[in-house]
């Protein structure tokens, strides 16, 4: 993609706001090791005339113990369908430190197709999941083509708000002055 450098950060803008996290989940990411952020992914249209998929699925975010030359580039598998998709991802990680050295695997299930309305759809699913008492599992919707970004969103917000606590861990462990 050649773009001069405003239309990739208006591609980015616009892609970004398309998608959303309508269910987050408030805890951090652990400062070393693997962190699981179970989800479910809700994709098509607002208006609900056409039919949506329902996706579940768990993106898996490994950090390296050692941060050397080879791990410091940031890693993403089964997160795109699209170049468009991973162009977006392209912008936001030329743009920031924060994923330097990060794994990220997405593992996501079979797409269920559901003839209801996005509102619907997203009710049910966090009902079922208030019942359940189960607080570590986020809700995100999207357009049919950005399915990857909404993932990279969920991900990347984990990411910064737990980068305070894995700082003071970081602290606390005497890895840091």
């Amino acid at each position: 993609m050649s773009y001069d450098e405003f239309e990739q950060e208006r591609i980015f803008h616009e892609s970004w706001n398309a998608v959303s996290i309508v269910r987050p989940v408030d805890y951090s990411l652990f400062t070393f090791g693997e962190s699981v952020l179970p989800y479910f992914l809700v994709c098509g249209n607002q208006e609900g005339t056409d039919p949506l998929s329902v996706t579940q699925g768990d993106v898996r975010i490994k950090r390296p113990m050692i941060v050397t030359p080879e791990n410091s580039r940031p890693e993403f598998q089964n997160f795109f369908d699209s170049m468009e998709e991973e162009g977006i991802a392209q912008f936001l990680l030329a743009r920031t430190a924060t994923f330097s050295n990060l794994k990220f695997l997405n593992q996501s299930g079979k797409k269920q197709v559901v003839h209801d309305s996005m509102e619907s759809a997203v009710e049910k699913i966090v009902k079922r999941l208030d019942d359940q008492e189960e607080d570590r599992v986020a809700v995100l919707t999207s357009p049919a083509n950005l399915a990857g970004v909404a993932v990279l969103k969920y991900a990347a917000e984990r990411v910064f708000q737990s980068a305070s606590d894995n700082i003071q861990e970081l602290r606390e462990r005497g890895f840091l002055p």
